[in-house]
């Protein structure tokens, strides 16, 4: 099969839900973003550790997305071929019989199920939080399991059939939000072994699974009839219904494919498919992935690999869960707060945020960050972490504390690279960096620096992920093939580490390898939130 000529003209209603609302975009199969739009939607984080977000504000946000979009008319209706969704994952929706959503969505943050999580997959001979049979089979059949810190879909179930009866009672289903967003366009309730990776729930040594392993969710608590009906991972979900197509001005009957975790649409939207070939995530969390052919598992390290996009591929999977938004939680809550000893929330963007960091070396005059404002999940999975600032002196100002954290942030990147080529016996190489934060030049630098190698940036950083889910729309559709994508996927600089820089931070980075190993009683005498812990 060959490429369809006409492809790079045709569109695709691309969607990115991130954890702070949906970017919504129309991408044509060339890998041009012809425009986009950005609705915020905002977490609630409670007191107890939970973290919730409302799905119909996603649905709302990507409504009137889609009608700007259409109201500037950059594209015709009819070259509008396809939907496709990325975004979030590892986060859970409770969804009724009439498709709609009961409850708030759990998100990847939260944090109440520790002790559910402990008695379903532990015990009295628990080893790391597992019991030895449950560990060895959840490694051998999906290659990864469950975090008994509850912070996943596992933990979620658990919190609503134990502690929220009354949305327990009126749940169907339990999907991840990027399933539930094309629930709202097709009406149909299906997901993938890719969507539901979260949850450990295939055996994942067979690719393109399409029934959840019995032995997996008995060990889970979890009734498969309490989840979706699993498609093929590159498939259509079915049509837009004449509903979602009034409400987006987009033409009803297209297909709606599929959808994707925004770790694999990152991978196809930074052009980086080739086994071994890495791309590097500094977005609201912060990750590193790679392809490769076959299936490797570090429950120590909360780091695995799963079913590809691509066919007869793995992708490496790991998360950090405070990447770009540390930057935000500074600027926010510290440097620039909206309250009554604020400046009246005159907040600076990043180039401001930038150009004061820039402002004072690499190393930041000796103030590190530690950047585990919400715990640690990899390469070290404990919710007790919490951030600091270390070695702060008299004369320490604001630009070195931006600059820590840009700093800190790229020694977590660097931990979990390192990590991961011991994970996966191979080096990754041809890093190429996306997310908002790779729109910093400064930012891409310290990256370089750190790591002692060079980074590659993605153009339109930020726009990776809608690229990666239009780009994976044209092979489900048959107008694009595998090897289209590095062409459609442009690098727009090369940094290259700066010798002296790279010197200095790798000595930092030995100190601050030190610094979860030496804190790790300190935060979780702090943090305790029961005898057990």
């Amino acid at each position: 099969m060959t490429t369809d000529p006409g492809a790079d003209h045709d569109v695709v209603l691309a969607i990115d839900l991130g954890t702070g609302g949906p970017k919504t975009a129309y991408v044509a199969l060339s890998g041009e973003v012809i425009d986009h739009e950005h609705q915020r939607v905002d977490m609630r984080t409670l007191p107890d550790g939970g973290v919730l977000e409302d799905p119909n504000e996603w649905w709302d946000a990507i409504v009137a997305s889609a009608q700007a979009l259409a109201g500037r008319g950059s594209v015709a209706p009819e070259r509008i071929v396809a939907v496709a969704c990325t975004g979030q994952w590892g986060s859970t929706v409770p969804v009724g019989r009439d498709g709609d959503a009961v409850g708030d969505c759990v998100m990847w943050l939260d944090q109440r199920a520790t002790e559910l999580a402990r008695a379903q997959l532990g015990g009295k001979l628990a080893v790391d939080g597992y019991r030895p049979r449950l560990a060895l089979e959840f490694i051998r059949r999906s290659g990864g399991a469950p975090n008994p810190q509850g912070n996943d879909p596992l933990g979620h179930r658990l919190w609503i059939q134990q502690r929220e009866p009354e949305i327990n009672r009126r749940t169907a289903t339990f999907m991840e939000p990027i399933d539930y967003v094309n629930l709202r366009f097709t009406g149909n309730v299906r997901a993938t072994q890719a969507t539901m990776l979260a949850s450990w729930l295939t055996d994942n040594r067979n690719l393109d699974a399409t029934a959840y392993d019995p032995v997996l969710t008995g060990f889970a608590g979890t009734d498969p009839a309490r989840l979706p009906d699993l498609l093929p991972i590159r498939a259509v979900v079915g049509e837009v219904t004449a509903e979602a197509a009034a409400a987006t001005g987009i033409p009803s009957g297209i297909p709606v494919v599929t959808g994707l975790p925004d770790l694999h649409t990152a991978a196809l939207g930074s052009g980086a498919i080739d086994d071994f070939h890495g791309h590097m995530a500094i977005s609201t969390s912060a990750w590193v992935g790679c392809h490769l052919p076959d299936k490797r598992t570090s429950l120590a390290n909360q780091m695995a690999t799963v079913p590809a996009a691509l066919p007869n591929r793995y992708i490496l999977v790991n998360n950090h869960d405070c990447g770009g938004v540390s930057l935000e939680w500074l600027r926010d809550l510290v440097i620039a707060p909206d309250d009554q000893l604020g400046n009246g929330g005159v907040v600076p963007g990043l180039a401001q945020l930038d150009e004061l960091a820039a402002s004072v070396p690499a190393g930041a005059n000796g103030v590190m960050f530690a950047p585990w404002l919400k715990g640690g999940r990899t390469p070290v999975s404990d919710t007790s972490m919490r951030a600091s600032f270390l070695n702060l002196g008299i004369d320490t100002g604001r630009a070195e504390m931006v600059r820590a954290v840009l700093e800190g942030i790229s020694h977590q990147l660097r931990w979990i690279v390192e990590a991961a080529e011991k994970v996966v016996k191979h080096p990754i190489r041809d890093m190429r960096i996306i997310g908002g934060g790779a729109q910093s030049d400064l930012w891409c630098q310290i990256q370089a620096d750190v790591l002692g190698r060079p980074v590659h940036r993605v153009e339109q950083p930020l726009l990776v992920n809608v690229r990666g889910a239009a780009l994976f729309a044209g092979l489900v559709t048959g107008r694009l093939q595998q090897s289209d994508i590095p062409s459609r996927a442009r690098v727009d600089r090369v940094f290259q580490p700066d010798a002296a820089a790279a010197e200095l931070l790798d000595r930092r980075h030995q100190q601050f390898l030190g610094l979860a190993k030496s804190q790790r009683g300190f935060h979780h005498g702090l943090n305790r939130r029961s005898h057990s812990e």
